[in-house]
């Protein structure tokens, strides 16, 4: 059975036609049939959205609206997203660039302003929004104001003092991160530590990052990481969200906590323009949760091409000291005589000497004869036969002496030729005695002088050895 039935709203009236036999029928709007029409019009969900907006549009004129500003996005465009809320309701809103530019200030979250907008639906998700004309400052938020009170009282104490902020490893052994273990922000986190810095070990304190414990858990798990002791760096972070939802990260005790940790703390809560107390407080502030856990760890390709760069630069120096060490090895062997050399320079200067002596024994003979024979020439003929006479036992003395002397003098050449022997240092290494010289060439005579792993070289009586000291 079919049955015509009229609903108000608002001064609107329309008209559809419901079956009443059938349980859970719907009225179809704006049919515009008379109830004597046996046809029914079916509304697509666009024409249902397109509608309800015209509807809002006429019905409702522009109104002045009060609240908070949440969840600000300034789109690439240029229009403004928000969400205007009070202590009982949140309405989405939209101020596109043409009114936006008007506005003398520029918006965050937290700010209270007064808006005039006409109501309206965004026919695409059917959501019901405000399209801002105009915007005033009507000052800012409770939250907002409660956070520069608590901001400007921890920067007093000093809390926020660059200089007691403390620098972040280059090679961390442990990574900490204090998050939800069910956020968006562990997963980021995770994968970013995965890819720079995989042999690392990643420990996760999970606490509430949002609502009234969180606080509290957020110190609870601070103060496990800094009992447990097992991380040289330590990550709070959380994704982004309202002031609201941050609101745990402006605690002062968390604050008081995060400046007390033995080690260093990054804070990476919410998105780039996203600002809490902890972050402020932290050693290093990164802008997201991925920022953090890049700051925390060396890029791996980045060390790998710098790794790279020490190898050939190493290489570079080894073939520079290599050139110079053979040049200088080319020097000294130059400079350098073996012993066997000065041994003949020694034994060619015994033999002159030797030469010497003999020449000088024989002119020494002569002159003796020759003084004999002045002598004997000046002898008086009645004393000619004794003159003959002692020259005859002189010259027998003489002849007797002089093998004497040359078997002494022989002696005595033997003797200084056996010195010279023992003393040529070619003879004693012959003994089994050896020359130990470091790489410089110098003679090593006391083993303090050396170090384990000292290449020496070890010159023997026939050739060389290279040792290398254990």
């Amino acid at each position: 059975m079919l049955a015509s039935r009229a609903i108000g709203a608002g001064g609107w009236s329309w008209r559809g036609l419901v079956d009443s036999d059938r349980p859970g029928s719907r009225a179809v709007a704006g049919s515009g049939l008379a109830d004597d029409v046996p046809a029914r019009r079916i509304l697509t969900v666009s024409q249902l959205n397109r509608l309800v907006a015209g509807l809002l549009e006429r019905q409702v004129p522009v109104v002045w609206v009060t609240g908070e500003i949440s969840n600000f996005t300034r789109a690439a465009s240029g229009h403004w997203y928000f969400t205007l809320k009070d202590a009982g309701a949140q309405v989405r809103a939209v101020m596109f660039r043409g009114r936006s530019q008007h506005v003398r200030f520029s918006p965050r979250e937290g700010m209270r302003v007064e808006i005039s907008a006409l109501p309206g639906l965004y026919e695409a998700r059917g959501e019901f929004q405000l399209g801002v004309e105009s915007m005033r400052l009507a000052g800012a938020g409770d939250l907002y104001q409660e956070f520069l009170r608590r901001k400007e009282a921890l920067q007093r104490e000093g809390l926020f003092d660059p200089r007691r902020k403390r620098s972040i490893p280059a090679w961390p052994r442990a990574i900490g991160v204090i998050t939800s273990p069910t956020g968006a922000a562990l997963h980021d986190v995770l994968s970013t530590l995965r890819r720079r810095a995989p042999r690392g070990e990643v420990i996760v304190y999970p606490s509430l990052v949002q609502g009234a414990d969180a606080p509290a858990r957020l110190r609870a798990a601070l103060q496990a990481a800094c009992r447990r002791a097992e991380c040289d760096v330590l990550l709070i972070v959380r994704g982004g969200g309202s002031i609201e939802d941050l609101w745990a990260f402006n605690d002062e005790a968390l604050a008081r906590a995060i400046a007390a940790a033995p080690m260093p703390v990054i804070s990476g809560v919410g998105h780039e323009t996203d600002f809490t107390i902890c972050d402020f407080v932290a050693d290093l502030r990164a802008p997201t949760p991925t920022a953090a856990a890049t700051a925390a760890t060396p890029d791996r390709r980045e060390l790998a091409h710098r790794l790279a760069a020490l190898a050939r630069q190493l290489a570079r120096v080894a073939g520079r000291l290599q050139q110079q060490r053979e040049q200088r090895l080319d020097v000294a062997a130059r400079l350098l005589r073996p012993p066997s050399a000065a041994w003949r320079q020694r034994a060619d200067r015994l033999e002159a000497l030797a030469a010497r002596l003999d020449r000088a024994w024989r002119q020494s003979l002569r002159h003796d004869d020759h003084r004999l024979r002045a002598l004997a020439i000046r002898l008086r003929a009645p004393d000619t036969r004794q003159r003959a006479l002692r020259w005859e036992q002189a010259t027998r003395r003489l002849a007797q002496t002089a093998p004497r002397r040359l078997d002494g003098l022989d002696q005595r050449l033997e003797q200084l030729a056996q010195r010279l022997k023992l003393a040529s240092p070619q003879d004693v290494l012959a003994r089994g005695y050896a020359i130990v010289r470091d790489e410089e060439g110098r003679i090593v005579r006391d083993a303090r002088d050396t170090h384990a792993g000292q290449p020496l070289d070890v010159m023997l009586g026939n050739g060389h050895i290279g040792v290398t000291r254990r």
